[in-house]
């Protein structure tokens, strides 16, 4: 740290911004990309640091407050947003001067953060964390691909065709696409650029006459660029001098990952338009051919959960099993089926007190073996070729705590009031949200997280602009994905999450998930008859989706977890 404050002294200035976020914007990032990591120790997925001569904050959301006051110790103030933003924290007699590195940033999220505080917030070209980052890791680079066309359900073309029909409508002469994401999805393209998602860390200009350029490391693109006929393949260094030789257009940026940087220079010259970019609301809608590929996804994915909780719950008792042996079991599972790629995201495997940490990453100091009497979570995910999945399961290790099947049995009440949600023309996830939420309300009981987030294909677990949360208020629209998961979380003691993936078809939410729910936690006193019913429904529906893939011994155990409540 002495060799920041060196560096603020030498900018002349009182603080630096470090974001957990790479150029890219990207979720999951690589670790040369992990300045936050770097400079607190704080491993979550969400974040942000504002480092002073005299005081750190370390800023996260509500899922990582606990892991990250245990990560940073006493070296950082752990504040929790939207509870507090910088705004109501960064309060001073004199006006500080706050640097920040304009290529991670957005005009949008400065704006939202820091306005109204006693900060000048100042760009800095050069990167002051990369400057002491001494031992810096190198990432390798690993080329793009395509994925078929039978397992896109749509042609690159087509994409490109109804894209430019948007930008002709709206009379805007080019798109500049910053989400790699959106660059994946309009091409048909896939990488290895970041550790959970097959994301090719490009970007991509398109005007409406549909001609496309794309920007990327030549040695990731040298396999593919004679596939994509029509597009123009620039080195990703060109970008920003092509960018300023712009002049006079109408331009499209994306308010979510257009940085700061790219804005400034497009600003000078033409007429900017900062709205969200419409290949997220195109790719929101999955074709029929991704829903099938997604049902057969789930399938593979349920048989490896549904395994490995079979072996869980037969083995915990005789055998000194630990979250990490847990984790690495489940993911064996996985890769039985050659269509299994990699995890999701970092599974979160959890027993006891470390079940109450939201986004728990076991580690080897926090490993614990599973217990008698504690809950276990699990929350988990794959990658497949066609298709990207997530889900949590709650377990009992012979859990006897009635007020713990009573709160189990609220979050499976809200489980179920998602599932049975009737979408109507304007319904957006902030309505099923409070649905999901009411039954843990009843005794003042809540989570400070989303109830679900928008899926990806073959993807981002986590994608935009849908989800289910307090202030979203996108239409929820046929053929969307999204999570199902309430929960609860006691600070030390257990943590409570349910979770299946559902898609949106005849304005109606359909199960993809398939998985047992532990019946061992559910008090019946608390639920309504129809709430039993969709329980023995949705479990006649698990048996006989998955018997045909268990052996004997399994099968047997299958029918005891589906049997009617």
């Amino acid at each position: 740290m002495r060799d920041l404050q060196k560096l603020l002294k030498q900018f002349k200035l009182d603080g630096y911004l470090v974001p957990k976020n790479d150029e890219y914007f990207n979720e999951y990032i690589n670790p040369s990309d992990d300045r936050l990591r770097f400079v607190t120790n704080f491993t979550g997925s969400a974040g942000f640091s504002v480092i002073l001569n005299k005081k750190k904050y370390l800023f996260v959301d509500g899922r990582y407050t606990a892991q990250a006051k245990l990560q940073v110790g006493k070296k950082f103030k752990v504040i929790t947003i939207p509870n507090k933003l910088p705004r109501n924290v960064l309060k001073f007699k004199r006006r500080l001067i706050v640097g920040f590195d304009p290529k991670l940033h957005t005009e949008h999220q400065l704006n939202f953060l820091f306005k109204r505080t006693n900060i000048s917030l100042k760009p800095i070209r050069q990167n002051l964390i990369d400057v002491i980052w001494k031992k810096k890791p190198k990432d390798k680079v690993k080329p793009f691909f395509l994925i078929k066309n039978k397992y896109a359900g749509k042609t690159f073309q087509k994409k490109i065709y109804d894209l430019k029909k948007i930008l002709f409508k709206k009379n805007l002469d080019i798109l500049l696409v910053t989400a790699p994401e959106n660059v994946a999805w309009l091409l048909n393209l896939r990488g290895f650029d970041t550790s959970y998602s097959p994301i090719p860390n490009c970007r991509l200009l398109i005007n409406k006459n549909g001609n496309i350029l794309l920007y990327a490391n030549p040695k990731k693109v040298n396999k593919i660029n004679n596939k994509l006929k029509g597009v123009i393949f620039r080195n990703e260094s060109s970008l920003e001098k092509d960018l300023s030789n712009l002049n006079k257009r109408k331009i499209l940026l994306d308010l979510f990952s257009c940085s700061i940087f790219f804005k400034d220079i497009l600003k000078k010259k033409n007429y900017l338009y900062l709205k969200i970019d419409p290949i997220y609301f195109m790719k929101s809608i999955k074709n029929k051919y991704e829903i099938n590929n997604i049902k057969k996804s789930h399938l593979i994915d349920g048989v490896a959960l549904t395994k490995f909780l079979i072996w869980l719950k037969k083995n915990f008792k005789k055998n000194k099993i630990s979250e990490i042996y847990a984790q690495n079991k489940l993911e064996s599972f996985r890769k039985k089926n050659p269509m299994y790629k990699f995890p999701s995201f970092d599974t979160i495997s959890g027993s006891g007190p470390n079940s109450s940490i939201i986004h728990y990453r076991a580690t080897n100091k926090s490993n614990r073996i599973l217990k008698q009497g504690d809950l276990y979570l699990v929350d988990s995910g794959g990658q497949y070729s066609f298709g990207t999945t997530d889900v949590t399961r709650t377990i009992s290790l012979g859990n006897k705590s009635n007020y713990i099947k009573e709160v189990f049995t609220r979050v499976l009440k809200g489980h179920i009031a998602v599932s049975n949600f009737k979408i109507k023309k304007n319904s957006s996830g902030a309505e099923v949200d409070k649905k999901a939420r009411k039954f843990l309300n009843q005794i003042n009981l809540d989570y400070p997280h989303g109830t679900g987030h928008g899926v990806g294909y073959f993807l981002n677990v986590h994608e935009g602009p849908q989800s289910l949360s307090k202030n979203n208020k996108i239409h929820l629209k046929n053929g969307m994905i999204l999570s199902n998961e309430p929960g609860y979380y006691k600070e030390g003691n257990f943590g409570i999450r349910i979770e299946n993936l559902v898609y949106i078809k005849n304005n109606k939410f359909k199960e993809l998930t398939f998985s047992p729910i532990e019946k061992d936690l559910i008090d019946k006193n608390f639920l309504t008859k129809s709430e039993i019913d969709w329980i023995n429904n949705y479990h006649k529906i698990v048996k006989n989706n998955l018997f045909k893939f268990m052996s004997q011994s399994e099968k047997k155990e299958l029918n005891k977890a589906c049997l009617p409540i």
